[in-house]
């Protein structure tokens, strides 16, 4: 058995606390050597830095880092990882910009293992949804994603900041289910965004797409939603209709449904661990260039002042 890889968590909001922490200590494969934040109160029984340049100085050991910062200030950060020989877990989106992404891949080279992470990938339904429409006909996809921002993302500004990204921050995790699971590749024809007033990001936008095929693709992403939340995604084939429900958890396909418990980031550290023993990386910017392309051609629209 090889040692565990020493990983350090830089970034310690939500998704940090409520996934990361608990994937990494239910994985073998990772020891969480060191915790990375200028705000966040330190994990009992594990070394804390205020920040990253101090944890470098500090020549604690570590091995790897998971980003989980805001994507505005992410890549710098993996910059000084990379030029410090560490092996970088990005979160989605993995950086403010296409243009960084592809700056960090050609900095890690193939000396480290650089992972752009799209967790929903790693829902239960997917991999078999994925199986299962590579020898369908595509003849029209629908998604809906749904959301209250008020519940999933209180008091996060950053994502009404350009580079947040605003509704796609939750809407790019159906991008990559789609990009993945569809069998021919997708581009963007048109889209609308709706910016609050008082807001850089929008709540809502509305997507026309397209595959290499002809199939449509119709993606609605609201962050106004009350009461019942969607996160759904509906395939009609030549075979029927597939449908993956709760970001992609709950696959129901031949009349019969099939839910898991959630495995995402189990999943994703596994692969993470995978790539640094093969010295490989993961980096698929598909999910990301479709919401630069809506940014780019979408049409703006107003829409009332957001009051959290």
């Amino acid at each position: 058995m090889s040692a565990p890889i020493r990983v350090v968590l830089v970034g310690l909001g939500k998704i940090a606390r409520d996934q990361h922490i608990p994937a990494i200590a239910g994985n073998p494969a990772f020891e969480l050597a060191a915790t990375v934040s200028p705000n966040a109160a330190p994990i009992d029984g594990v070394t804390h830095f205020r920040s990253f340049d101090a944890l470098i100085e500090s020549g604690v050991a570590v091995d790897a880092v998971a980003l989980c910062t805001p994507p505005q200030v992410r890549t710098p950060l993996a910059f000084t990882a990379i030029e410090h020989g560490l092996h970088v877990m990005l979160e989605k989106p993995p950086a403010a910009t296409l243009s960084e992404v592809e700056a960090l891949v050609a900095a890690a080279g193939d000396r480290i293992s650089l992972f752009a992470t799209w967790h929903s990938r790693y829902a239960a339904g997917v991999a078999r949804a994925k199986a299962w429409l590579a020898s369908r006909e595509i003849r029209s996809v629908e998604i809906v994603w749904r959301e209250d921002v008020r519940v999933w993302h209180p008091g996060q500004e950053w994502i009404w900041e350009p580079g947040g990204l605003g509704v796609f921050d939750p809407g790019i995790n159906a991008l990559s289910i789609a990009t993945e699971i569809l069998p021919h590749s997708v581009y963007l024809k048109d889209a609308v965004l709706e910016f609050p007033a008082n807001r850089a990001a929008p709540i809502a936008a509305r997507l026309t797409l397209a595959d290499t095929r002809g199939a449509a693709i119709d993606m609605d992403l609201d962050w106004r939603q009350e009461g019942p939340q969607s996160w759904d995604i509906r395939v009609e084939t030549d075979a029927g209709r597939l449908t993956l429900e709760k970001g992609g958890a709950m696959l129901n396909l031949d009349g019969e449904t099939h839910v898991s418990g959630d495995v995402e980031y189990p999943g994703l550290y596994a692969r993470f661990a995978e790539l640094i023993r093969a010295g490989s990386s993961d980096v698929d910017p598909a999910p990301f260039r479709l919401v630069a392309d809506a940014f780019l051609r979408g049409r703006r629209e107003t829409t009332d002042p957001f009051v959290e």
